[in-house]
């Protein structure tokens, strides 16, 4: 009796508590947290709750395999944190750059052309899911990549500490 009773209130203190959890999505963002540089010459853009989502959905299923977090598994040195992305040549740090570098990725250094081992869509046939991602689609990936040190601060990006 005392087990059922420790059970049943076990249940409902747990009911009660994950019902008052509230999770940020991408309608409960304001405006300010949504906006984005888009240009290198400081231009910026309000992401569109929509694009917010489809965003995530979309870096989830091509890009998270390596960079979960914000760090990049085959060189923990450069994340995509807003100061590794800032330091890049050219800057990665807009939406712009970002998109560029996802059509034809160079080394950080911007030497070299990454293509053959960075997913790409040059390197579609090497990278099959890049094959059907359209410019709004990178658009969607850059902004949710730029807008996610706004969301989780320094853990997006921050390395081994926080994953």
């Amino acid at each position: 009796m005392l087990k059922n009773k420790f059970l049943m209130g076990s249940f409902l203190a747990t009911l009660f508590f994950s019902s008052n959890i509230s999770y940020a999505n991408a309608l409960e963002l304001d405006e300010d947290t949504r906006t984005v540089p888009l240009d290198s010459k400081g231009n910026s853009v309000i992401l569109t709750p929509e694009q917010v989502k489809r965003g995530k959905r979309l870096f989830n299923n091509a890009c998270a395999i390596c960079h979960v977090g914000g760090l990049t598994k085959t060189n923990p040195n450069v994340g995509l944190d807003t100061e590794s992305l800032s330091l890049a040549t050219p800057s990665r740090d807009n939406i712009t750059n970002l998109v560029s570098y996802f059509k034809d990725p160079y080394s950080y250094d911007g030497i070299e052309s990454i293509s053959e081992v960075h997913p790409s869509v040059k390197s579609a046939d090497i990278f099959p899911k890049m094959r059907s991602l359209t410019d709004e689609d990178l658009f969607a990936i850059a902004g949710h990549i730029l807008l996610q040190p706004k969301v989780v601060n320094e853990k997006w990006g921050g390395g081994k500490i926080y994953y």
